[in-house]
């Protein structure tokens, strides 16, 4: 498996503000750090609102023009892709690295085909005849689930289902057997049956090629018995860090363990009771304004003096565990 063991890709200290009309700078990603296996399957779980998308856009340099790197690197195969020339990025986006949307209806172009769509990604990066690029196409198709392949070729994307657009922009996105895939919020427009279908296929990606995976997401349930690794996202930062079956059995930091907690809280009626653990309890921190301390302080039930007036460090416990809490810095 290509890349397998190495870190395929290893985002220092990334900050990324965005610049308002009124004058005002939000943090989107705080000094974020984070390391990526080759071959793994890697979940970014957090609120709404955490700086996910921002991550996922900042890793393939997609951000809007308001938006600024001021920090850090984003290591991919020993190059750092925010000082690589745009013409550079072309290259790698699409064959090296891709995106899967978290909207695939607005990422979908309404009046071409979803096959010449596909299709358009192969004729970007590869030397294919025409007649290549259909066929890899339409085997592309299959390998994402379409039994009439040729048929939904010629398709318009309004003629799909939510759940086969969606099958679509995968196609996409591992068209040309690229190294790293990352998928934001996949299945956040999905049901449940639909929702398992498309992690499925992910899944299968990832042991028939070798796929780096990257799955983006607010909701926990997702990623057991999927990802590798989780990396929990508070306010731009990376505030813990492990193997998901870990991190599921004994989270450590006090957000994650309210995530968990609010992932077991029973349904009722298809949605999450108004229980105990149905909502974590306060509001996440001001992006606009900087704040000294832990930013989950003001809503963690676990909270000390400390945690108000000092930021706390990644701590490092075992080889396969990081957390940022005081309640572990020993």
């Amino acid at each position: 498996m290509e890349h397998a063991g190495e870190y395929l890709l290893q985002v220092r200290d990334l900050s990324v503000t965005y610049s308002s009309t009124h004058g005002k700078v939000l943090r989107a990603l705080d000094r974020l750090g984070v390391q990526i296996r080759g071959g793994e399957i890697l979940g970014v779980l957090g609120e709404s609102g955490c700086g996910k998308s921002t991550l996922a856009n900042a890793l393939l340099r997609l951000l809007p023009e308001h938006a600024t790197c001021e920090a850090g690197a984003i290591l991919f195969c020993g190059r750092d892709l925010l000082q690589l020339h745009k013409s550079d990025l072309r290259a790698i986006r699409g064959k090296e690295i891709s995106l899967v949307p978290q909207d695939p209806a607005l990422a979908l172009n309404p009046v071409m085909t979803v096959g010449t769509q596909i299709a358009e990604v192969l004729r970007a990066h590869l030397q294919l005849s025409q007649q290549e690029r259909r066929a890899r196409v339409n085997e592309l198709l299959q390998d994402v689930g379409f039994d009439k392949a040729e048929t939904i070729y010629d398709f318009y994307p309004h003629q799909l289902s939510g759940g086969q657009r969606q099958r679509i922009v995968i196609a996409q996105a591992v068209a040309c057997r690229p190294a790293l895939v990352i998928a934001d919020e996949p299945t956040s427009k999905l049901d449940a049956c639909l929702r398992n279908e498309i992690m499925s296929l992910l899944a299968g990606i990832r042991e028939r090629c070798g796929t780096t995976i990257v799955v983006i997401s607010h909701d926990p349930t997702l990623f057991a018995g999927f990802a590798d690794r989780l990396a929990v996202m508070y306010a731009g930062q990376i505030v813990e860090v492990g193997p998901t079956s870990q991190i599921f059995r004994q989270p450590l930091h006090p957000y994650t363990r309210a995530l968990v907690q609010l992932a077991n809280t029973p349904l009722v009626g298809g949605e999450r009771s108004s229980g105990r653990f149905a909502v974590i309890p306060g509001e996440p921190p001001d992006s606009c304004s900087v704040r000294i301390g832990c930013q989950f302080e003001p809503r963690c039930s676990e909270r000390m003096e400390l945690c108000t007036t000092t930021q706390p460090r990644e701590i490092r416990l075992e080889t396969s565990r990081l957390v940022t809490c005081f309640q572990h810095d020993k």
